[in-house]
């Protein structure tokens, strides 16, 4: 199994849920360029809007969720944890051993722990496309989210987002079934091509959660990255 100790791979890991990265994957529509070379909303299919209006709707109705997730990279990583988001704000993802990470968005911060090298960083939450699920209400319609592609295959629909302004920081897909609507999965290709899936298990919602999950005390010892 690749070590957990490289940093490269504990940047993926917070990207893939703290989510997005670049370039829609080969198989989505192109998406339209305006001549200001912003990117158009894609061209939907009037059932595909339908959907999107569906999957908006199921996201708004979770209040809190807990589940365990695999995490897997197309470099061959792999690791396994669990999550707890209670919205709007709200998120805690705790690693399994032998990786040393901690990730807590508390309404304000996304905050990042890095054990094995004693650092912590702080992340605007809306400067992380995190907030994008933990928002109050999520509008796929909202102008600062472009979708570039959807896909029904399987029992499954995915819907590829980038940031409207700042596209090339890459492209989050998540992963929903349809029968009945739940959030399975969530993709990220990065700006080095590197896709990595997070799949939940087993999630539950509408849980009662303690609200000491989602505070951040920092360690002693630990420098500011």
């Amino acid at each position: 199994m690749p070590q957990f100790t490289r940093r490269a791979w504990l940047r993926h890991a917070v990207a893939a849920l703290a989510v997005l990265a670049l370039v829609p994957p080969a198989v989505a529509p192109a998406p339209a360029q305006a001549q200001d070379g912003r990117l158009n909303p894609y061209l939907m299919t009037t059932q595909e809007a339908v959907l999107l209006k569906q999957a908006a709707a199921y996201l708004n109705d979770i209040q809190s969720m807990r589940a365990r997730f695999t995490q897997t990279s197309s470099s061959g990583n792999y690791a396994k944890g669990t999550v707890y988001m209670r919205r709007p704000g709200r998120m805690r993802i705790e690693y399994d051993p032998p990786a040393e990470v901690l990730v807590v968005a508390n309404g304000s911060y996304v905050i990042y722990e890095d054990g094995e090298l004693d650092q912590v960083s702080y992340i605007g939450l809306g400067d992380t496309p995190l907030g994008i699920l933990l928002r109050e209400q999520v509008e796929f319609t909202d102008p600062a989210i472009t979708v570039t592609g959807m896909r029904q295959r399987g029992g499954l629909l995915e819907i590829d987002l980038v940031e409207t302004e700042e596209p090339g920081q890459g492209t989050l897909t998540l992963v929903f079934s349809t029968g009945p609507m739940e959030l399975r999965q969530w993709k990220v290709r990065d700006a080095q091509n590197i896709e990595v899936t997070v799949t939940l298990i087993t999630p539950r919602f509408g849980v009662d959660l303690d609200r000491e999950l989602f505070t951040y005390t920092e360690r002693s010892g630990f420098s500011r990255n």
